[in-house]
């Protein structure tokens, strides 16, 4: 299973895939997980993610939070 967590224009949201599927998350301080409701389709590699998420979730952009970044991997 691959694990990334990201900064998608100010929100943190931890994305992984597993069996050729992707999975997006909001992480809670006490650890408890939520679906984020982004949907990456299988074709998407980990190259093309962090323009993917910023081209589908470009209205969350703000001038304080222009942009997406990966904080971490864990593969």
């Amino acid at each position: 299973m691959e694990r990334y967590k990201y900064n998608i224009f100010g929100r943190e949201v931890a994305i992984e895939r597993s069996n050729n599927r992707w999975a997006t998350f909001y992480q809670g301080a006490e650890g408890k997980r939520r679906s984020a409701g982004i949907f990456v389709p299988p074709e998407i590699t980990e190259d093309e993610l962090t323009q993917y998420l910023s081209d589908l979730c470009h209205e969350w952009a703000s001038e304080r939070n222009q942009s997406v970044v990966r904080l971490s991997e864990d593969k």
